[in-house]
């Protein structure tokens, strides 16, 4: 299978990258170090991650040129809220130490805040720091308000996407409108790890069960950042693209499918 994707204005993206959500300072660029020698090149931060600094030194050191990574940030609510976007924005770029990220995300739609937000986000497109830019947590009534106003869609939606939770409609509505589907948690942090139907099937290709559920999300036409600094787990997310599931397993495992979300919403979005 292709590991790389075409987003909508042309950028190529992996399809497999490293989720960085929560990761420390040594930790962190150890695990990129790491990661650059098994392949990967799309790392995915934020700022409320509170780590672009240590990215930034992660890029720095991993002995890769700039330019064959891929390096994603996102905008935190507050900004969005106070209206600091570009603001916003440049500190990521300070804190990362970069001349551009290759995609910025809304991280959440804050309700009343988003479309503002992306008309700042269309004018840091066009000023090529950012080279490509999308939202995250986003569902099908905010990306149709969103397309509606907008002059450049959203080239990604990042979404919490894994067996147990599948969200069909809003992925289906992404592909339909040329926008690719990153998935986040894509591992459900274990929840599916010890299901009787994705170790019989891990067992067939002699794989872990977290390879089978990353490679049905490629197969769906979405695209990974698992969260691990550990190097086994890396190595092991990585190895994903040389074997494929048949009609059968990949139906199987979308029964199991039950709208359980293994990451939190913001609480500023739940009042």
């Amino acid at each position: 299978m292709e590991r790389l994707v075409k987003l909508n204005n042309g950028l190529v993206m992996p399809r497999l990258g490293l989720g960085l959500y929560k990761a420390g300072a040594g930790d962190l660029e150890r695990a990129m170090s790491s990661a650059v020698t098994m392949g990967y090149r799309l790392f995915d931060t934020a700022s409320a991650y509170k780590n672009e600094e240590f990215v930034g030194k992660g890029v720095a050191q991993c002995g890769v040129p700039r330019d064959e990574l891929f390096i994603t940030t996102k905008i935190w609510n507050n900004a969005q809220r106070i209206g600091n976007v570009m603001g916003a924005f440049e500190r990521s770029l300070e804190r990362l130490d970069l001349e551009y990220v290759d995609l910025y995300l809304v991280h959440w739609p804050v309700p009343g805040c988003y479309l503002n937000t992306w008309k700042v986000m269309e004018e840091i497109y066009r000023s090529g720091r950012a080279k490509a830019i999308g939202v995250s947590n986003f569902d099908e009534y905010q990306l149709t308000d969103l397309l509606e106003h907008c002059e450049i869609p959203p080239a990604v939606n990042q979404i919490e996407y894994h067996p147990l939770f599948s969200q069909d409609g809003i992925r289906e509505f992404c592909q339909k409108n040329g926008i690719v589907v990153q998935a986040y948690a894509p591992l459900a942090r274990g929840a599916y790890a010890e299901r009787a139907v994705m170790q019989r099937i891990a067992e067939k290709y002699n794989r872990s069960t977290a390879q089978v559920g990353l490679r049905w999300i490629l197969q769906k036409g979405c695209c990974v950042i698992p969260k691990t600094v550990r190097d086994e787990r890396l190595l092991e997310n990585s190895q994903i693209f040389d074997f494929e599931l048949d009609e059968t397993e990949v139906a199987t495992i979308d029964s199991l499918n039950e709208n359980y979300r293994s990451s939190s919403i913001p609480a500023d979005l739940l009042v």
